[in-house]
């Protein structure tokens, strides 16, 4: 794996981690007092993540393409 994907995957859990402690009205990470801001993280991260594993510009498609060309991805 490389390191943006470890960064995506740890961001993703800590803030859905705070999300799911927020909603069970436990004490949420100290970094995040206000729900709001959580559930921005958790938004914002979600939708990075998703962005970044997925093919969505023109440079992606082209990695897409090699990768079929070379039958590495479906």
């Amino acid at each position: 794996m490389d390191r943006g994907t470890v960064v995506r995957t740890i961001a993703l859990v800590i803030s859905w981690s705070n999300v799911l402690l927020n909603h069970y009205n436990l004490q949420p990470i100290p970094v995040l007092d206000e729900q709001t801001i959580a559930y921005l993280l958790c938004f914002s991260v979600s939708v990075w993540s998703w962005f970044k594993n997925n093919y969505l510009t023109a440079k992606g498609e082209q990695q897409k393409l090699v990768l079929k060309k070379y039958h590495l991805a479906k």
